[in-house]
């Protein structure tokens, strides 16, 4: 898996598609990290259009949208926003052989990583992943 985030964002939306309403805590117990983190999470999934949480007593958390319009590479461009393959900030030593050109061939080796990475993840929707389930 790419990251935690990740894989929790997907956990997250997963359960979600099979269960409405439901807390952080219970979301938290599922994915057996804290509650706060599952918070987190969730506030960018909802800025991104994926969740709706309602307060109080009947409340919790559900999905905005059909799981099957929830795709994963929706989901790694709202929490990579910059891109999983960002390169360092650093610049390398442009007097050394190396330094000075190492910096573009990773940069065109990450655009073509992250393009292969969207493009399959385009075809895989949260419906996909919870069907088995």
């Amino acid at each position: 898996m790419i990251n935690g985030r990740f894989a929790i964002a997907i956990h997250i939306l997963t359960l979600l598609s099979r269960e409405k309403g439901v807390s952080s805590a219970y979301i938290a117990s599922s994915i057996n990290i804290n509650p706060v983190l599952v918070r987190k999470e969730i506030s960018i999934l909802k800025e991104a259009g994926f969740v709706q949480t309602q307060e109080g007593k009947n409340g919790g958390n559900a999905l905005a949208m059909t799981p099957a319009k929830i795709r994963l590479s929706d989901i790694y461009k709202a929490i990579y926003k910059e891109g999983l393959f960002a390169h360092s900030k650093n610049l390398p030593n442009q007097q050394c052989v190396v330094g000075k050109k190492i910096t573009g061939i990773m940069e065109q080796i990450n655009r073509e990583a992250e393009t292969a990475l969207l493009k399959r993840f385009q075809s895989i929707t949260i419906k996909d992943l919870a069907d088995p389930i």
